[in-house]
């Protein structure tokens, strides 16, 4: 019982951090070097990550600085730039390429909120669906005689509580996230 209560927190760990990944890449007006975790530039037939080809610095609140180790890699970052969805045009001046995010209107805002509480909502469930799991296996466990009846029900417990645990972060980081992005 305790193995599966184990693997319960743990995979449940992993989705509240793929959530905050997740919440991390949003663009949510203010610079964030998250958001080009997904860009990948074409470096000889490879692609590589932005942030193995150069030094990616927030030099303002709102602009993000990319200057690439290799000078001649600089056109295929801003090209890798450009056709990505980060919805941002970058600014080369030859030698550093700039990021100017733009401060986000009111409905976008309200639609980056939206975002934020789907992906919570979406983590809450792939919760509960852990916990499901588990208490399957523990009933299982139980009809093959490795459980009483009391352990079956302590063991039920202690998924609720677990579970309980997460929902509240979950709930926690989406609250604070969202806080973040409407006094942007």
């Amino acid at each position: 019982m305790q193995t599966q209560l184990k693997k319960a927190d743990e995979t449940m760990t992993r989705r509240v951090d793929h959530m905050r990944k997740e919440y991390s890449e949003i663009r949510a007006g203010r610079a964030n070097p998250a958001v080009l975790d997904k860009v990948k530039v074409d470096y000889y037939g490879a692609p590589t990550p932005v942030n193995q080809l150069a030094a990616v610095s927030v030099t303002e609140a709102r602009t993000l600085t990319i200057q690439p180790w290799d000078a001649t890699v600089l056109k295929q970052i801003e090209k890798a730039i450009q056709v990505s969805d980060i919805g941002i045009n970058p600014m080369n001046d030859g030698k550093i390429i700039r990021l100017v995010f733009p401060p986000l209107t009111e409905d976008r805002r309200k639609e980056i909120v939206k975002d934020v509480q789907k992906i919570a909502e979406d983590t809450k469930v792939q919760v509960r669906n852990v916990r499901r799991e588990i208490i399957d296996k523990l009933k299982a466990m139980k009809k093959n005689g490795e459980l009483t009846e009391d352990d079956l029900k302590q063991g039920e417990k202690k998924t609720q509580d677990i579970t309980d645990k997460f929902i509240k972060e979950i709930d926690t980081i989406s609250a604070a996230k969202q806080k973040e992005i409407m006094e942007l």
